[in-house]
């Protein structure tokens, strides 16, 4: 079973880290994704400067090192909907169910602050999460006009 907590600002720099890394490996560290965004660096800012209409979980191993995190935040596009941001893992721990565990746990919070859905935009090149997220129940859906991230090419849908 993972650990998580909510993200403090000393985890900012470790979460950046582990996003930039991973859009790296997967041709991705390119404009018109979250890798550019000067907020990645103070993720806490964001996460808890409205506590009741997002949150930003990190993932811990069992020696309290950040192996990871997800975020859930409003999205404004769709009525009554959050969206699933940030769902990464460093690779040491990839394939052991935590990234399925870490989207439950953001759909049970986004639950409970009352969302009914949740949006998630991603790119082709990240085929195993597009994988995880069909298999969890997210519908493939056109592009939102409220999309921020232009290089995103993959966009989905759940009803909680």
């Amino acid at each position: 079973m993972l650990n998580y907590r909510k993200i403090e600002p000393a985890d900012d720099k470790y979460i950046a880290k582990i996003v930039r890394t991973n859009l790296e490996k997967f041709h991705l560290d390119i404009p018109g994704t979250v890798y550019f965004d000067p907020e990645l660096n103070h993720l806490s800012d964001f996460y808890n400067n409205n506590p009741s209409k997002r949150i930003y979980y990190v993932a811990l191993d069992t020696a309290g090192q950040i192996i990871g995190g997800v975020g859930i935040a409003e999205f404004d596009g769709i009525e009554n909907c959050a969206e699933l941001q940030k769902l990464y893992l460093v690779d040491s721990v990839k394939g052991k169910g935590y990234g399925k565990e870490l989207l439950k746990i953001a759909e049970d919070w986004a639950r409970s602050a009352g969302y009914q859905n949740i949006y998630l935009e991603t790119h082709t090149n990240l085929s195993v999460a597009l994988k995880l997220y069909e298999k969890m129940g997210f519908k493939q859906i056109k592009k939102p006009q409220q999309v921020v991230h232009s290089t995103m090419n993959s966009f989905y849908l759940k009803r909680l």
